[in-house]
């Protein structure tokens, strides 16, 4: 079994910032702190930039895995600062890889669901301030996921992370991530994520979009 844990938990409210030399409404630069408040609308004291991208009931949680800054501070020979991805949860055990959509979690005294995985923007290259940053992000499907909370409560930097249930064993994060952003195995791929009744609205609406046209 996974060895699942909590390595930072982080929240922000978003602000008008020049990065790279680009004005961008953004709240990546997010602060660690010892325990959140989440609702089934997001978390509290904390906020999003672009709408389109982050935010909203499927997308109340950020995670990203903790095992991948190791890759990208060797890919850009330097050591890169937590959230780099403006994530709420830094995560180890919980790779792309490993994790499923409709997975239910524990945490704390939250009951949450993954729901998709995450569709980067520019502002990861502006704010790290590496130009390569989100093409390489998207080409390796190494773009974190988001959650819906089925329960509300508390999410301390010590609790346990506990897999209550996996409602489907066959699509991962990182699989559902390349049917979206690389239409990987075409009509089936879709369909394969379309089946699933947790599947995020939006991506649910973009799969259908791109079957029925």
């Amino acid at each position: 079994m996974e060895n699942r844990k909590i390595m930072s938990l982080q929240i922000g409210m978003p602000k008008e910032e020049e990065l790279s030399g680009v004005k961008i409404k953004t709240a990546m630069d997010k602060k660690a702190i010892d325990y959140i408040t989440v609702t089934k609308s997001g978390i509290d004291r904390d906020g999003v930039g672009n709408r389109k991208f982050h935010g909203g009931p499927d997308r109340a949680l950020c995670f990203y895995p903790f095992e991948h800054y190791d890759l990208w501070n060797r890919t850009f020979n330097k050591q890169l600062s937590i959230p780099a991805f403006g994530e709420n949860l830094t995560i180890a055990g919980m790779t792309e890889r490993q994790t499923f959509i409709g997975d239910i979690y524990s945490i704390g005294g939250t009951v949450i669901q993954i729901t998709q995985g995450r569709i980067p923007c520019s502002t990861i290259s502006h704010f790290n301030k590496e130009p390569e940053f989100l093409k390489l992000v998207m080409d390796t499907n190494l773009t974190g996921y988001f959650a819906r909370v089925i329960q509300e409560g508390v999410i301390g930097q010590q609790d346990d992370i506990v897999l209550l249930d996996r409602l489907q064993d066959k699509v991962t994060v990182l699989y559902a991530t390349d049917v979206i952003l690389h239409k990987r195995d075409g009509e089936e791929g879709a369909m394969s994520l379309l089946s699933i009744e947790s599947l995020s609205e939006e991506w649910g609406a973009l799969l259908s979009k791109r079957m029925y046209r």
